[in-house]
């Protein structure tokens, strides 16, 4: 294993123990490159939250966002169109692109979901939300199905649909650390139905949790949406991927389940599965994998639509 690939693994190891242990079951040289992708995804997220494998935000990460992200684009740029790179992120970034025919049109999308963040876009509608989860998610659904072989558009539409429900779920673990850093995710619709403030220095209250609740589980009824849709596409993989695949969403989805039954005092602390619950339920994934041709078709009318 050589710098660039080492780094890949030191880097979804630190970054999600989540994704790591989904990833343990690809293909030694899938896994590779699913950890390269991986490393520049979350080096690009760490740069514009101004955080360290996305924890330990910095009090004054908003300064400077924009050149932080001109230099990601220019960089990210250059790896793409092959110039030569002594950072291990970029350097493996171009190899997954090259190795996988990946359209570099979807690197510059996943700049496009951290340009929303650097611009403070105001998330009004569900819509509003599918489209940026489809920026800083979607897309690393649709990059990970190039790596398993996937080049169906319909196939990588339900790839996109599990990024979609990751970050929705992700979203609703997050409202109250968002909040604190001065950030709201969950769209306004959802909050003012629900009777919440929409205001972030107002939900980061305690006496407001209640009202957010109601309006993450809302969310998560959508992300629930999103789960069964992207099993349609995991039929399409080979055995292995479609472990990883199954793994990996058991596991994600756990995260809004157990926000939803606990209610709003999970946000007291980190919502997540212990480690051992985390291994059963990537272990348990064996057995929707095999059985994936038996998943039953879900119509995708009204889901978000891919630029």
């Amino acid at each position: 294993m050589d710098s660039i690939t080492a780094h890949g693994h030191a880097s979804i190891k630190k970054g999600s123990k989540s994704f790591a242990l989904a990833s343990r079951v690809l293909p030694p040289l899938l896994r590779d490159d699913a950890s390269m992708l991986y490393a520049w995804c979350r080096y690009c997220d760490d740069v514009i939250d101004g955080q360290e494998m996305g924890h330990g935000q910095i009090a004054d990460y908003k300064a400077g966002q924009g050149e932080r992200l001109t230099k990601l684009t220019r960089q990210t740029h250059d790896a793409l169109a092959g110039k030569p790179t002594d950072d291990p992120i970029f350097a493996g970034l171009a190899r997954v692109f090259s190795a996988h025919d990946i359209p570099h049109i979807h690197a510059d999308e996943l700049l496009k979901g951290f340009q929303m963040d650097a611009e403070d876009r105001v998330y009004e509608t569900v819509d509003d939300i599918l489209d940026y989860s489809y920026h800083v998610a979607g897309v690393v659904g649709v990059m990970m199905a190039y790596i398993m072989g996937a080049r169906d558009a319909a196939i990588l539409d339900r790839a996109s649909d599990l990024g979609l429900a990751f970050q929705l779920t992700n979203i609703t673990r997050d409202v109250v650390d968002d909040a604190v850093a001065e950030r709201v995710f969950v769209p306004q619709d959802l909050l003012k139905t629900s009777g919440a403030p929409i205001e972030a220095a107002a939900l980061a209250k305690p006496e407001n949790w209640p009202a957010a609740h109601k309006a993450a589980c809302a969310q998560l009824d959508i992300a629930e949406c999103y789960y069964d849709s992207a099993k349609v596409g995991i039929k399409e993989l080979p055995f292995r991927c479609a472990w990883a695949i199954c793994a990996a969403l058991k596991v994600y989805r756990e995260i809004g389940e157990t926000l939803r039954i606990s209610g709003p005092q999970a946000w007291q602390g980190r919502v997540s599965a212990s480690k051992g619950r985390k291994l059963w339920l990537a272990l348990t994934a064996a057995r929707p994998a095999v059985t994936r041709a038996r998943v039953q078709d879900v119509p995708r009318d009204g889901f978000y639509a891919r630029p």
